[in-house]
C-alpha cells in the first residue's frame, strides 16, 4: 500500500507579525479610508482665529497708518500733475499739465544745483554724525557708572530738546550783536570776529547748521552703539589683547565685523533723517543768503507754499521721495544679501 505524504506549509513569526501588524494599523485607521472628521482640527495646529490674530493685531495701526501718511502721499503725487496756484485756488480750477512739472524741473539747472548741494550736505553731516557719535558709544562702554549716568544724562537732553527751540539757542550763539561765540573768539584773540555776521555767506551758515544737526543726531548713534556693544562677548577683547592687538586693532578686527549690521543701519536711518531735514536749515536763514543754503525740502516748500506754486512745489516733494526711495532699495538689497550670506 502506498502511503502518500502531504507537505504541510508552516508560516515563520515574523510573517504572523506583519500580519497582525497590518491588521492592527488597519483597524486604527480604518483601512486607510477613514479621515479625522469634520469640525476637529489635528493636534498641534493653529485655528483659523489664532492665524488671523497678528493680523487683526496690526489692521488698526495699518489703517491710521494709511489715512495720516498714505492719503496726504497720494494727494501730493496728484497735485504735482496739475497747474495749481493762487489764481487756480481762488476760482475752484483744475488744470491738469501731465508731466510738465516734472520736465520743467528736470530742466532747471537751479533744481540740481540744490540737489548737489543736498546730497553733499547730507553727505558730510552723515559722515560727521557716526565718527561723533561712535566715539561717544565707545567712551560709555569704557565709563565708570557714574560718569556713564552724567554723559547718558547730557545726551538725553539734547536729544529731547524741540528742534524749533534747539535752532533758536544757536541762532542766539552764533548773533553778530548779542552772540556768545562771536563774544569768545574776540576774547580769545580774534578781534575780527567781533560782530562777525554767520549768516551772510553759504558755507557760514551751513558750518551753523551742520553743528547745530550733528549735536542733535550724536545721541542716537552714540546709545545705538553702546547698546550693540554690550552684545560682544568679552572674551573676544580678550583674546585680542593676548595677541597684542592695540586699540585700532580691537575695533577694525572685533567690534566692527560684529557691528557691521548696526553701522549700516543706523547710517541708513541718519541719511534719511538728515536727507529731509528741513526746521534747522528754514529756521536758521531761510535758505539764504540768495538761495546758496536751500536743501531740497526747503527748495520744495519755498516755491510751494511760499510762493504759492503748489504744483511746483509738490512735484519737487515727489522727486525728493523718489530719490529716497531709491537709497532704500539700496538699503534692502544690502540686507537681503546679507542674510543669504548669513
Amino acid at each position: 500500500m502506498a502511503v502518500h505524504s502531504e507537505r504541510v506549509q508552516t508560516a515563520s513569526p515574523e510573517a504572523g507579525d506583519e500580519v497582525v501588524a497590518k491588521e492592527v494599523s488597519g483597524a486604527g485607521n480604518g483601512g486607510g479610508r477613514r479621515s479625522t472628521p469634520k469640525g476637529t482640527r489635528s493636534a498641534g495646529g493653529p485655528s483659523l482665529g489664532a492665524r488671523f490674530a497678528p493680523y487683526a493685531l496690526l489692521l488698526p495701526a495699518t489703517v491710521a497708518t494709511l489715512a495720516l501718511l498714505g492719503w496726504p502721499l497720494v494727494k501730493i503725487f496728484l497735485v504735482s500733475f496739475q497747474n495749481l496756484n493762487r489764481r487756480q485756488i481762488v476760482m475752484h480750477l483744475t488744470e491738469w499739465v501731465g508731466f510738465d512739472n516734472y520736465s520743467e524741473q528736470l530742466k532747471d539747472p537751479e533744481f540740481w544745483a540744490v540737489t548737489g548741494r543736498t546730497v553733499v550736505f547730507t553727505g558730510v553731516n552723515v559722515a560727521l554724525t557716526m565718527v561723533a557719535g561712535t566715539l561717544v558709544g565707545l567712551l560709555l562702554n569704557i565709563l565708570g557708572k557714574k560718569m556713564r549716568l552724567g554723559l547718558s544724562i547730557a545726551l538725553v537732553l539734547a536729544w529731547a530738546m524741540p528742534i524749533v527751540a534747539a535752532t533758536t539757542v544757536y541762532t542766539w550763539l552764533f548773533d553778530s550783536q548779542y552772540g556768545v561765540v562771536n563774544w569768545i573768539l574776540d576774547k580769545a584773540g580774534w578781534h575780527s570776529m567781533a560782530g562777525y555776521n554767520w549768516m551772510s555767506q553759504e558755507y557760514t551758515t551751513f558750518f551753523v547748521v551742520t553743528l547745530l544737526i550733528v549735536w542733535q543726531s550724536i545721541p542716537f548713534v552714540a546709545f545705538n552703539m553702546y547698546a550693540a556693544l554690550t552684545t560682544i562677548p568679552k572674551e573676544l577683547y580678550e583674546a585680542a589683547r593676548m595677541d597684542g592687538a592695540g586699540s585700532g586693532k580691537i575695533f577694525s578686527l572685533v567690534i566692527f565685523p560684529n557691528l557691521k549690521p548696526f553701522f549700516l543701519a543706523t547710517t541708513f536711518l541718519e541719511i534719511i533723517w538728515i536727507f529731509k531735514s528741513f526746521t534747522q536749515v528754514y529756521a536758521i536763514n531761510a535758505g539764504g543768503p540768495d538761495k546758496l543754503t536751500r536743501t531740497l525740502p526747503v527748495h520744495a516748500y519755498l516755491e510751494g507754499t511760499s510762493s504759492q506754486h503748489y504744483g511746483v512745489g509738490a512735484t519737487i516733494a515727489v522727486l525728493t521721495i523718489l530719490m529716497l526711495c531709491v537709497l532704500m532699495a539700496y538699503y534692502f538689497r544690502i540686507l537681503i544679501k546679507q542674510e543669504d550670506e548669513l
